[in-house]
């Protein structure tokens, strides 16, 4: 090898394991950031689908109400 093959590549090592550890630190962060957000998102999700299921039960409670007060005005009727 002559010296100036020798010297571009430190030069070259140089410039690529700094780029590197870079690239690899700026995923790391960016992969971080990713898992933290879906992580938000899922509480989020869980929480909107729970509010959901507490609707349904809710209308489900409710349209039995209706039916017993209807019951209750009908029996009302024959009493009077």
């Amino acid at each position: 090898m002559t010296e100036t093959m020798v010297v571009a590549i430190i030069s070259g090592m140089c410039v690529a394991i700094p780029s590197i550890i870079a690239s690899v630190m700026t995923n790391n962060k960016n992969k971080l950031l990713l898992e933290y957000k879906i992580d938000e998102l899922t509480k989020r999700v869980e929480k909107h689908n729970g509010m959901v299921e507490r609707t349904y039960k809710i209308e489900k409670d409710l349209n039995t109400a209706f039916t017993r007060i209807d019951n209750l005005r009908e029996n009302q009727k024959y009493k009077n």
